[in-house]
């Protein structure tokens, strides 16, 4: 498993441990690029999800979707194998 699998299997056991509704859209050529690994409903907050590993950066196409995420009233985070932490008190907000 990679890196960014590895953040990813931590977000999908936090999500499902709290009952979040969330998909992971599949890209590759029929999606839209950009679109970050999760989108979720919780407690009727839309949210979305990029996961990165180390150092990562976000691209300009990752950068716009969740930034147009934020402008539309939604929730948009990225989440690090260093932020997990950040991220489930982030959840916790919306209860």
């Amino acid at each position: 498993m990679t890196p960014e699998g590895k953040v990813k299997a931590r977000v999908k056991k936090i999500l499902d441990e709290r009952g979040v509704y969330y998909f992971m859209p599949a890209t590759g050529g029929y999606g839209r690029s950009g679109i970050p690994d999760f989108i979720c409903c919780y407690n009727g907050v839309f949210m979305a999800i990029e996961c990165k590993a180390g150092k990562g950066d976000l691209t300009a196409l990752q950068t716009r979707e969740l930034t147009r995420i934020h402008a539309a009233g939604g929730e948009a985070v990225v989440v690090r194998e260093t932020s997990m932490d950040n991220f489930i008190n982030f959840l916790g907000s919306f209860k």
